[in-house]
């Protein structure tokens, strides 16, 4: 299990990818947890927030000055232990206890002060309002940080999402930069079937935000887009594949449930080591 943390030292931001992928599936097949889908569907864009945007000091987690990071899309919570122990917030080891009975990571991010967590978020809708009320307090204080918020495109059905949306627009919290794991599925089916969540851009655009769509996947397009500067809260919509990188499970709507048996496992990784 976690084949080869050096990556995590000096390796591209591809290798680092794929290796925090690797990391996912095996804490999936160990753990019987599922979700898989769509954790992989926003590695990328992980592992360009804690390699290459956040300012934060794993070795000070609590760090007055740091960037804020919130998981609003709290079931993909084994991409954020995956990403959060290879930046040094704790023991990769740690990720051999995911969701098992005493241990400390929870199926989603807990409230239970674990270094790098900042909310407890699985209940979808509540991740926008918390980082916009972070974003506030900040202004209110006359700070410089930012606030990081990732949602799932099926988590914008909730009325709570568009609630924090108008509220950010009115107090022009230019230090709130948002991304939507536009993956195009959720539980039961198409996002945009299940409700109609399409038009994203002109959606976010109406609320007052300053919109960017982008390849979720390609990481100079997640840097140049998290870099780029914005007097208005900003929504970087994010196309991006469900199960990305393992050739069975992209747009596979199964793996949304799905866990992988020891032949899946080792298939999966061979495709990711190559």
């Amino acid at each position: 299990m976690f084949t080869n943390p050096n990556i995590f030292q000096s390796g591209s931001l591809e290798k680092i990818a794929a290796q925090l992928r690797i990391n996912i599936i095996e804490m999936s097949y160990k753990a019987r947890s599922a979700h898989l889908g769509s954790c992989l569907s926003c590695v990328d864009i992980l592992t360009v927030l804690y390699f290459k945007i956040l300012e934060i000091d794993p070795a000070n987690p609590g760090m007055q000055k740091r960037d804020i990071f919130i998981l609003s899309k709290g079931h993909a919570a084994m991409a954020l232990y995956s990403v959060l122990a290879a930046r040094g917030y704790f023991d990769p080891e740690m990720l051999k206890s995911y969701n098992q009975n005493g241990g400390t990571l929870a199926e989603h991010p807990p409230a239970s002060g674990l270094a790098g967590v900042e909310a407890a978020t699985g209940s979808l809708g509540h991740g926008l309002p918390m980082s916009t009320g972070q974003a506030l307090a900040i202004k209110l204080n006359s700070g410089t940080q930012r606030v990081f918020c990732l949602l799932s495109d099926g988590e914008t059905n909730e009325g709570s999402v568009w609630e924090a949306a108008l509220f950010a627009s009115a107090h022009k919290l230019d230090n709130l930069i948002c991304f939507i794991d536009h993956n195009k599925w959720q539980a039961t089916g198409r996002s945009d079937e299940v409700l109609n969540v399409t038009a994203h851009a002109e959606k976010w655009l109406a609320f007052g935000w300053n919109v960017q769509c982008i390849d979720g996947h390609d990481h100079q397009q997640i840097i140049s887009a998290a870099h780029n500067a914005s007097a208005k809260p900003k929504m970087i919509i994010a196309d991006t594949v469900k199960g990305r990188g393992v050739s069975f499970m992209e747009d596979d709507n199964n793996w949304h449930y799905r866990v992988p048996n020891a032949e899946e496992l080792h298939q999966a990784k061979q495709e990711l080591c190559k």
